[in-house]
């Protein structure tokens, strides 16, 4: 049986719908863009082996930091401060957490002040990004995050 012209068109139609569809259910996705949810555990996975392979060589496994990171080195510039409780990390809101790690430290860096962060805005996705950061709050305590998180909303309404 022969198909009519309107029926092959259908058929077109219907085969590229299903083709649209499909694409964009399989495609990956950068989850959660545009923020870091500490309670995502898939956010925060991906966030862990991103920040072993991109970050744990500097701010340490544990999320440490180098040693003596409040000293300034001898050219200029701080060791690699602690992303734990430790750390001043928690001290700012997502949204410059987020840009200094994509744009870098020097970037947003006061006048006169030399940053070692380097950026990773080639390197990384907004995605990635995000995720990092949602690995490295999942490691801090409630009280902390709630603390953090009110800086982050706080800023948002700036």
């Amino acid at each position: 049986m022969a198909l009519s012209k309107i029926q092959l068109l259908l058929l077109g139609c219907v085969i590229i719908g299903v083709a649209i569809a499909g694409y964009f259910m399989m495609r990956p996705t950068d989850s959660l863009q545009g923020q870091a949810d500490a309670d995502n555990l898939e956010q925060v996975a991906m966030g862990q082996k991103i920040y072993a392979e991109n970050c744990a060589s500097c701010h340490g496994v544990k999320l440490e930091g180098q040693k003596n990171w409040r000293r300034q080195l001898p050219g200029g510039g701080l060791p690699a401060p602690p992303h734990d409780q430790s750390g001043h990390t928690w001290h700012h809101p997502d949204k410059l957490l987020f840009n200094y790690t994509k744009q870098g430290g020097q970037a947003l860096a006061p006048k006169g002040f030399k940053s070692n962060m380097p950026g990773y805005g080639e390197t990384l996705s907004d995605g990635q990004i995000w995720a990092v950061l949602a690995f490295i709050k999942s490691k801090w305590p409630d009280k902390i995050r709630r603390r953090q998180a009110r800086l982050s909303e706080q800023s948002q309404r700036k």
